[in-house]
């Protein structure tokens, strides 16, 4: 059973880094294009060199805690939403 787990953690490295990468807009991808990205993934992927090089040198880092994009707004809070409701309600016609 254990002599499969380095097997096992290897593959989980590989499929983790190749998703993020698919997953990474385009404008956050350092140092190559996203494709030549994927391909070094695939390629390098069983000695760990490529999933190590996506996640060490091909990704933004960001600040743990802080949201990568705009902050999300409830829709009781945000203004565009409340008009949209006014707009669409017949009593207020």
């Amino acid at each position: 059973m254990f002599r499969y787990l380095p097997l096992l953690l290897v593959l989980a490295l590989w499929i983790y880094a190749f998703v993020d990468c698919l997953n990474t807009p385009e404008d956050e991808v350092r140092g190559m294009p996203k494709v030549a990205w994927v391909i070094v993934i695939l390629l390098f992927g069983e000695v760990l060199v490529g999933p190590v090089a996506w996640l060490l040198a091909g990704r933004v880092r960001r600040a743990p805690g802080r949201p990568s994009g705009p902050s999300w707004v409830a829709p009781d809070d945000n203004p565009e939403f409340l008009k949209s409701l006014r707009k669409d309600d017949p009593r207020t016609e």
